[in-house]
């Protein structure tokens, strides 16, 4: 009895906290908006989530997620691919085609086509951003490393054949061309073209390019080539858009002003939704019994568009590479060695609970996830077909460590051969992988390791990953997608994306005593024949290789991967969520921006 009395209160005492953080919430929405807001304003307002503050406004640069996002709704490529129909349509091109048995694609601009500050955009500007920008070394880019055909890694020849045609020519097939190639959006060369010179300023002599179109950058001076343009940028706060008057489909975006309004706490978003302040949402599996009795009375639709295309991981440092200028290694020994051991890596896999992360942190609405490819690709190898998975086994764990040299002390504390205790620090973003982080922790810890777990801002981990390269181990999550090759720039070993051995990229010198192990470079050598083969058997098999691989050296232990669920309300028109748009936030229900309505 006391114990129920007690509970109750507890519950109590959590429901009235609720209540008043939503007030607050809501007093503070009405301060922050309709103080300075007219009421029919707000009206044409579409205001969503996002996840985390951004890093950059340079599209280049972009090595997050969330900048990703932010600038995906100012700039446009050649092409798109319609998540829903799956075909690829015009967008900046109009059409095109190939030539030399498919190693030649040539796109045709669209004519009159405009930047939103009213300068042409041309041929000219496409072909600045690939020859100066991209295929430049001294720029650091992942797009680069994406764009890299077969065994030679050369990248494509591109060449301008008249004021309204580009070309570009393969030293081989690539299967991926047309969407990697239409996929890439143009910068303005009118504003670009002078940052390509060494800042004399600087010690480092780096490109003024790699400083330009920074946080700090007035966002009047930014230029688009998509449905909007930045408006206002307030840090941790939010980013505005507003239609650029130039985009070529004169009559969109239909909707006058778009809001992303930057909520790193999940909690903080679920209520700000339910007390009107964010018209979508994404759920989490906690969210959904909640969410869905209220979904007649408040006016909002769920939509479940299936497993998200994305994917969660823990991953281990494994550079052991140390810093040039310091002559410090990135990872201590001792622990270096550790995770440069696949037994080790296997032990950990076992010793996850993926299940409880379905049943407890997603209320059953996720699955485990075992591969680098996202579930809804037609590149997925499942189970079923024989793919590699590590379930849930504690004390096959210990037995795997055991044989490998470690040993347990009297207080069951794990110690490698050199009776070092086993203790590692293990970062993860705020926000929803905490939960996650939390539970990582405490499997790992039954069988005998010591985890300092931590969870920070993600541009702390973005500048360990990137810069200092000091980091134990992390959870992380990639967007994913249907197309295999758009991830090579993770496992191309000098690839921008490599982060669990990073090596130097963008002029940096390179790393002393840092290995790229041979089965990295197998993993790459995959990559490159699956983008190679352009018989679709063929290449789900080498996908499939590939996959694998990934599972039997485990330099990403996969986790789980939710249902894409998100809550649009009713006012909110032409909304068709879809995973395959992206399960970042609510971005498989803003791909179709340009086409979404409010209702009065």
């Amino acid at each position: 009895m006391i114990v129920r009395r007690s509970t109750q209160k507890q519950v109590k005492i959590k429901q009235w906290k609720a209540i008043a953080l939503l007030m607050l919430i809501g007093f503070c929405s009405l301060l922050l908006w309709g103080c300075t807001v007219k009421p029919e304003v707000l009206k044409n307002r579409l205001v969503v989530p996002l996840d985390s503050d951004i890093k950059t406004f340079n599209p280049i640069l972009i090595g997050d997620a969330f900048s990703g996002i932010v600038m995906g709704y100012t700039f446009t490529g050649l092409i798109t691919e319609n998540p829903i129909t799956k075909e690829i349509e015009p967008e900046l091109a109009e059409k095109w085609e190939f030539q030399q048995d498919g190693k030649q694609i040539i796109f045709t601009l669209r004519p009159d086509l405009k930047w939103s500050d009213g300068q042409p955009l041309t041929v000219d500007d496409f072909l600045f951003t690939y020859q100066n920008i991209i295929f430049n070394e001294k720029i650091p880019t992942g797009t680069r490393d994406v764009l890299r055909v077969g065994q030679s890694q050369t990248l494509p020849k591109v060449e301008k054949l008249d004021e309204r045609r580009i070309s570009f020519l393969l030293s081989e097939p690539f299967a991926p061309a047309l969407r990697t190639m239409g996929g890439i959006a143009a910068l303005p060369k009118h504003i670009f073209e002078s940052t390509l010179q060494e800042d004399s300023n600087k010690p480092d002599k780096k490109l003024k390019f790699l400083e330009t179109w920074t946080l700090s950058t007035p966002v009047s001076q930014l230029v688009s080539s998509g449905p909007y343009v930045i408006q206002e940028y307030r840090p941790s706060e939010r980013v505005v858009y507003k239609p650029n008057p130039y985009y070529w489909k004169k009559d969109r975006p239909i909707i006058p002003q778009l809001v992303m309004q930057i909520v790193e706490s999940p909690d903080t978003a679920l209520l700000r939704f339910r007390s009107n302040d964010l018209d979508m949402y994404k759920l989490r599996g906690e969210d959904y019994q909640l969410l869905k009795r209220f979904e007649q009375r408040d006016r909002y639709k769920i939509y479940n568009a299936g497993p998200s295309t994305g994917q969660a991981f823990m991953m281990f440092n494994l550079n052991k590479g140390r810093n040039p200028k310091t002559n410090e290694p990135f990872v201590s020994p001792i622990k270096s060695k550790w995770f440069n051991d696949v037994n080790f890596r296997r032990a950990v896999a076992h010793s996850i609970n993926r299940e409880a992360m379905v049943t407890n942190l997603a209320r059953g609405l996720a699955q485990p996830q075992n591969s680098p490819v996202s579930i809804s690709s037609p590149y997925f190898f499942a189970l079923e077909n024989g793919l590699k998975v590590y379930d849930y086994q504690p004390e096959k764990a210990k037995k795997i460590l055991l044989q490998a040299g470690y040993k347990y002390d009297s207080e069951k504390q794990l110690r490698d051969a050199q009776n070092n205790i086993v203790r590692f620090t293990l970062l993860t973003p705020l926000g929803i992988r905490v939960p996650m982080g939390a539970q990582i922790k405490n499997d790992l810890e039954k069988i005998g390791m010591k985890i300092d777990f931590n969870p920070v801002d993600f541009r702390i981990i973005t500048d360990k990953l990137d810069n200092s390269k000091q980091w134990d181990a992390t959870i992380l999550g990639f967007t994913g997608g249907a197309e295999p090759n758009s991830a090579i720039n993770l496992w191309a070993p000098d690839g921008d994306s490599h982060i669990f051995n990073k090596g130097a990229v963008g002029g940096e010198p390179p790393f002393p005593d840092r290995e790229v192990s041979d089965w990295e470079k197998k993993i790459h050598e995959l990559m490159i024949k699956g983008a190679q083969e352009l018989d679709e058997t063929k290449r789900k098999a080498i996908y499939a290789e590939y996959q694998q691989l990934v599972q039997e050296q485990l330099p990403l232990i996969h986790l789980t991967i939710p249902l894409y669920l998100v809550a649009v309300r009713d006012r909110v028109e032409n909304a068709q969520p879809t995973a395959l748009a992206g399960s970042t936030g609510v971005t498989g229900a803003m791909w179709n921006v340009e086409q979404l309505k409010l209702q009065p």
